[in-house]
């Protein structure tokens, strides 16, 4: 070893970039303050415990489904059936992954002695970001084997053979969950910068943090609501959803809004946007700066929105046929006694948009011509590829959730909320779960993060309907759906479709929407838009955010049609609003809430947006 690199190695500890300086933020000064924390901080866990017991054995809160582990366990179990069945496969697992782990031992030891050579990869994984990932060799073959193994897990499901796809698409996705929930970043031993902080602190941080559990769990009512954002810094109607309007009718399962006009002059054809009631309406009115409500007000569109009712036990038997019924026909009579306009064009948005295309077909049948233009938003009419979410159906799963759904009359919004993030846990769960129970830090205010934690209940019939016939039956693009006594067929809708998907969507996947563009009977324009479900979406013009893709034919492959299709920069919006013109550009006289016939019965944003559940 030359002089050089013996002085660099001494200097250094042997480990390039390694500073064993860098180890004094890791040794306890105070070991009488860290023991009185920690002491703290277990007393408020025993108030979290207290927190999730309490109403379990006052009777409030019956778990009446089955352990949520268990559909997890018994399909990693056909996955490890398969390497277990054989001692040669199951040789081979275990040498593909001890030869691994000697591999990553022997780097690291040439990297203590020395060698750069030997340097791993930099990892772009954001949970990984903190320096003595890099620079601590601890540190650093902590994540190392962590992401060996979990790459090594993976692909234990991905060579399994014997397995349906269902079955495959499952183990993946329960892999992955798990691979997510046991990264070193979540421990405090194991997070560098959580163990910095907590020794800095004396551990005031888990005292905190323990503190923040055991609120979040008294607010879930004896689960835990992971708080994402602030929740008292926003209020609907004050901070939010402030385009003006009025509810100008009312039905049991929702609200008609009404905006007031911002132009003299309107198009004849009122605009009805359908939202999703898995969410609330107001992600189209977050703000006066990215409302697309507000937006089309300016550009002189009449538009009325369906507020949903966030349903409870009075709801239980409301199903499709109540929701098309009392919430879109009810809507469109609504804005003919308000403007005297049978002509609408419409908008659906997600499972809103599923609803919408239903109640189409149905009108289809029905010789109903009231909506003139229709507009999906990320809407799946099809769900051949609808994405992750298709983990959760199955026969068994749908009946243990129809069982729990039969008791309380609805599925409790927490539920949908953790299946949603649980889609993204890397970035909806875990980091929530570090910043405020690891290192006992208030999340920032946060619009968004506020629409998204305000959830919705889902009425028992209507619930039960959709994931039957969407995501396990797949009905309404075979044309087997049911409503109203009428089976549905999507290529009787004829009128013009503008169809939007979201490139990065994970709950309503691009291909998956471009698929069921190929599924209505008439001239349907295929957009899609850069970013995601939300983002993709709620893009206003003078943001000058991400992109959009126009043209092509919609048969074959989604990618060939995306690889041919021309890209703009900037809003979908300005590109729907002249569809919409080159549709019908006719003009008439701004028209107030309501017309002669109808009186206000409160303002907008209403009273059913305001139902927490």
């Amino acid at each position: 070893m030359t002089d050089s690199k013996r002085d660099k190695n001494e200097g250094n500890g042997g480990f390039p970039g390694f500073d064993p300086k860098s180890v004094e933020p890791y040794i306890v000064r105070d070991p009488e303050a860290m023991a009185v924390n920690f002491a703290r901080a277990l007393e408020n866990l025993g108030k979290a415990a207290s927190a999730w017991l309490a109403p379990r054995e006052r009777g409030e809160k019956v778990d009446t489904v089955a352990d949520p582990f268990t559909d997890m366990v018994k399909t990693l179990s056909k996955v490890g059936e398969y390497w277990l069945s054989d001692p040669r496969r199951t040789l081979e697992a275990q040498t593909h992954l001890l030869s691994g782990y000697f591999g990553l031992w022997t780097k690291t030891m040439q990297r203590l002695s020395g060698d750069s050579s030997a340097e791993a990869e930099p990892v772009k994984d954001r949970r990984f970001a903190d320096e003595d990932w890099q620079t601590n060799p601890f540190f650093d073959f902590l994540k190392q084997t962590y992401l060996l193994t979990s790459n090594w897990a993976e692909k234990l499901v991905g060579d399994a053979e014997g397995l349906d796809e269902h079955t495959r698409h499952k183990a993946a996705f329960y892999t992955k969950q798990i691979t997510a929930a046991f990264s070193p970043t979540n421990f405090i031993a194991t997070n560098p910068q959580v163990y910095r902080e907590t020794i800095a602190s004396n551990a005031e941080n888990l005292v905190r943090g323990m503190k923040m559990l055991a609120e979040d769990i008294s607010l879930g009512h004896g689960e835990l609501r992971l708080r994402q954002t602030d929740m008292t810094k926003f209020a609907v109607g004050r901070d939010m959803a402030l385009t003006p309007g009025k509810v100008i009718a009312q039905s049991d399962v929702c609200q008609v809004i009404q905006y007031e006009p911002a132009t003299e002059k309107v198009l004849k054809r009122p605009l009805l946007i359908c939202p999703p009631w898995i969410n609330k309406f107001y992600i189209l009115d977050l703000n006066p700066q990215k409302s697309l409500i507000k937006w089309c007000v300016e550009q002189g569109h009449t538009v009325f929105v369906i507020s949903w009712v966030n349903p409870d036990q009075r709801h239980a038997a409301k199903d499709w046929t109540s929701y098309a019924r009392e919430g879109i026909d009810f809507a469109l009579e609504t804005i003919e006694k308000a403007t005297g306009e049978q002509e609408v064009n419409a908008v659906g948005y997600c499972v809103g948009g599923t609803l919408l295309a239903a109640t189409l077909a149905l009108h289809a049948k029905e010789k109903n011509k009231r909506i003139r233009t229709v507009t999906f938003l990320t809407t799946q009419v099809d769900f051949t590829f609808a994405g992750d979410l298709k983990v959760f159906v199955d026969e068994e799963q749908i009946a243990a959730l129809e069982e729990q759904m039969n008791v309380l009359g609805y599925l409790e919004g927490s539920k949908m909320a953790t299946a949603f993030n649980m889609l993204r846990a890397s970035e909806l769960i875990w980091p929530y779960f570090v910043n405020n129970y690891l290192k006992g830090q208030e999340p920032m205010p946060f619009d968004l993060l506020f629409w998204n934690a305000d959830s919705t209940r889902m009425a028992a019939a209507n619930h039960s309907f959709y994931l039957r016939n969407c995501y396990l039956n797949n009905a309404l693009s075979q044309g087997k759906m049911v409503l109203d006594g009428k089976t549905l067929s999507l290529k009787d809708v004829r009128i013009p479709v503008y169809n939007l998907a979201t490139r990065e969507d994970h709950i309503a996947p691009a291909k998956s929407v471009f698929v069921g563009s190929q599924c209505f009977g008439g001239p349907v324009e295929f957009v899609v838009t850069g970013s995601g479900h939300i983002a993709g979406v709620v893009n206003p013009p003078d943001k000058h955010k991400y992109q959009f893709w126009t043209g092509g034919p919609l048969g074959g492959d989604y990618e060939d049609w995306l690889a041919e299709a021309k890209e703009t920069p900037g809003s979908w919006w300005p590109h729907w609003h002249a569809w919409i013109l080159e549709q019908d550009h006719r003009m008439t006289a701004a028209r107030k809430p309501g017309g002669k016939a109808l009186n206000a019965l409160e303002e907008a944003p209403g009273s059913y947006v305001l139902e927490r559940a």
